[in-house]
């Protein structure tokens, strides 16, 4: 059984390595594709508004993949009507920041679970999860220096989860 309070009391473990973030999640997302005949109305589009394809941050692989597994898991699961999964990788202006949304097309998150999202134990009325898996990727991306939040879409149709990391200088 997973113990919280060693989470919360406990410095996260980081193996960090300069990673190009941009084909990590290529990586996943053709897990994904292979996983198709378990899933086979999920269609994620997946763009990366850069010119330049190398993303390097200095992270933990493991602890990346992990916090981006439960988001694909989580669009795919309040995800409606077949539309797409639409995820999105981005540096900022000044190229110190790099985020990464993903946008599903669900009935969105209720006002009164928005501001606890990433609180432990916290889960929509339609989940049935433990509700730690936000939490601990709130941790994870802490960890590397990051943050992560999520809104409601502006069509009031679904979520977009973002997360947001260093860049680390070539």
């Amino acid at each position: 059984m997973l113990d919280i309070t060693k989470i919360e009391n406990h410095p996260l473990m980081l193996r960090k390595e300069k990673l190009n973030l941009n084909i990590l999640i290529s990586e996943i997302l053709n897990e994904y594709e292979k996983k198709e005949v378990k899933q086979p109305f999920v269609n994620i589009v997946y763009g990366c508004k850069n010119k330049d394809d190398s993303i390097i941050v200095e992270g933990d692989r493991d602890k990346l993949v992990q916090i981006v597994r439960n988001l694909f898991n989580n669009a795919i699961k309040f995800n409606t009507n077949n539309h797409p999964i639409i995820v999105i990788i981005d540096k900022n202006k000044d190229n110190k920041e790099v985020m990464v949304s993903v946008k599903d097309t669900g009935k969105g998150i209720s006002n009164d679970i928005l501001p606890k999202l990433f609180s432990k134990f916290t889960t929509s009325d339609s989940s049935c999860g433990t509700g730690l898996g936000l939490y601990i990727c709130k941790k994870i991306v802490e960890g590397h220096g990051g943050k992560i939040w999520a809104e409601n879409n502006m069509n009031c149709n679904g979520a977009t989860f973002t997360f947001k990391l260093p860049i680390k200088p070539c």
